[in-house]
């Protein structure tokens, strides 16, 4: 059995590390009278283990705070060291851009009123993406996401009296609920520009429609050749993109 002999603080420090051990230690002797030199040695063990966990923290302490403070102060483009980069999140794939932009230069119109026809698209002016099928109503989208359909159509009556054509959309050949508006046109040559859009939750391979029917066979989606000084006018433009998603 060992009986501690009181040590300087001098004498303590040759081998504590500071002066936080040193208080630790003299405690441990204050209270613990005659040690068998087992105890003694894990005593030891003991300090010198939670001094090297305490070491550890702080280095670890340190190297965060030195990334934290890299992160503030660095330009968005610039390196981040490897201890920055772990406490970013992990980088997304940069989301590819779908658009395309079609319009039709011929008149449109209904064979029978009170029937739904599918507007029709003969030119692809842009397409990333988003394509005409082989049925040149649907327009298709080739991945997922939210797209924005804006439209523009020229209408025109071509008798007297007042008639309605109604436009709503389909997805894959089914009506969108409470997608249609109604439109009327009044008088001989009363005509009219309806425009206004859609948005909607796409997957790859979905195509959609824009669609119509009319009160009279009069009414139609008109196009008209250009006359100087004014451009030919389609009688459908459509704009889609999925810049929302």
């Amino acid at each position: 059995m060992y009986k501690f002999t009181k040590l300087t603080r001098n004498q303590l420090a040759k081998f504590l590390p500071d002066h936080e051990s040193i208080k630790v230690f003299e405690q441990i002797t204050a209270n613990a009278g005659e040690l068998l030199p087992d105890q003694i040695d894990q005593l030891m063990l003991d300090t010198g283990i939670a001094q090297s966990n305490a070491n550890s923290a702080l280095d670890s302490l340190d190297r965060i705070a030195q990334a934290l403070e890299l992160l503030a102060t660095a330009p968005p483009e610039a390196r981040v060291s490897d201890d920055a980069a772990l406490l970013l999140p992990p980088p997304q794939p940069e989301k590819r851009k779908r658009y395309g932009v079609f319009y039709d230069t011929t008149t449109q119109a209904p064979a029978a009123i009170n029937t739904a026809y599918p507007i029709t698209f003969n030119t692809t002016d842009l397409s990333q993406g988003v394509y005409r099928g082989a049925t040149t109503s649907r327009i298709y989208v080739d991945e997922p996401g939210v797209y924005d359909f804006q439209f523009s159509v020229q209408l025109d009556n071509t008798s007297g009296g007042s008639h309605l054509i109604f436009i709503w959309c389909r997805v894959n050949g089914v009506d969108v609920a409470n997608s249609a508006s109604q439109v009327r046109l009044k008088g001989n040559d009363g005509e009219l520009v309806a425009a206004w859009n859609f948005v909607l939750s796409m997957k790859d391979g979905d195509y959609f429609e824009l669609v119509y029917s009319a009160s009279d066979t009069s009414v139609q989606i008109l196009s008209q050749a250009a006359v100087a000084p004014v451009p030919a006018i389609p009688s459908i433009i459509l704009t889609v993109t999925n810049n929302i998603s």
